[in-house]
């Protein structure tokens, strides 16, 4: 049966928060803001790789900086 102290809701806010500031990539999003209009699920998808490869590349760079 389900808590309804909501102590669980707490405890998955705890992991999210965690987990966000344990990655480097945590609190950044890899879309920029904005409102987006597809064609087809192709587009969309296409535009969120895209957006996603340009994200993985900054946090590679920013974390070749760190090490040199």
């Amino acid at each position: 049966m389900a808590d309804a102290s909501g102590s669980l809701l707490c405890e998955a806010a705890a992991f999210n928060e965690t987990l966000q500031n344990a990655f480097p990539f945590g609190k950044l999003g890899h879309i920029p803001k904005g409102l987006y209009r597809f064609a087809s699920h192709e587009e969309a998808n296409l535009q969120d790789e895209i957006c996603l490869a340009r994200h993985m590349a900054k946090i590679e760079l920013r974390a070749t900086k760190v090490t040199a």
